[in-house]
């Protein structure tokens, strides 16, 4: 015969024990503040219209350089020498008509960027983008680029060998200053609005 109240501590002793057992591990990997914010920052468009104005910056100075070089010494062995007042000229129209047709591309991949959280974390109270994220998005970027350096430079010299050798050569010089430009921007809060977690729970 047991007690009267026995099975009482039992009771009090299953709810003291259900209430310390922890919650399952998510699926995927422990969730953290550092790997899993609560809010991403809102990034105005703002933001992506400065990106596109400082890279378009140094884009077109590199194509400028990159066009001006190969026009006038690989003209010559494709049989088409140019003079330097021309290829100059040439290479101007390749990097002016390429400020406006990327500027477009550019602004239009980082608004698409900027919908996905994927690769960004937090990080000493900030939200910021991890060296995954900036890869894939230079490569894309640099293949969407790169396919219009080649259409611009194809139809500003009528030559399929000297627009691949310009297109061609580019991948390697802007993927590193693209690469270092995301890095840079990474780390600059201008265009980031942290959202408050109080005003969205009240509004």
């Amino acid at each position: 015969m047991s007690e009267p109240g026995a099975g009482h501590p039992v009771t009090r002793g299953s709810q003291r024990q259900s209430m310390r057992e922890r919650p399952e591990k998510p699926f995927f990997g422990p969730e953290t503040p550092r790997l899993d914010p609560p809010e991403r920052p809102a990034i105005k468009p703002w933001r992506s219209v400065a990106k596109a104005v400082s890279w378009r910056v140094v884009g077109t100075i590199d194509t400028l350089l990159l066009s001006f070089l190969l026009i006038t010494y690989l003209g010559p062995i494709f049989g088409a020498p140019v003079a330097t007042g021309d290829a100059l000229e040439t290479a101007g129209y390749i990097a002016i008509t390429e400020v406006v047709t990327k500027f477009i591309l550019y602004f239009l991949h980082e608004r698409a960027w900027s919908l996905t959280g994927w690769g960004i974390v937090f990080r000493k109270d900030r939200h910021r983008e991890t060296m995954r994220r900036t890869s894939i998005k230079t490569g894309l970027w640099r293949f969407i680029a790169s396919l219009d350096t080649f259409a611009l430079a194809w139809f500003f010299t009528g030559s399929v060998a000297t627009a691949a050798s310009i297109g061609g050569l580019e991948i390697f010089t802007k993927l590193v200053l693209y690469f270092f430009h995301e890095r840079i921007w990474a780390r600059l809060p201008f265009g980031l609005a942290e959202q408050d977690p109080q005003a969205k729970a009240t509004g």
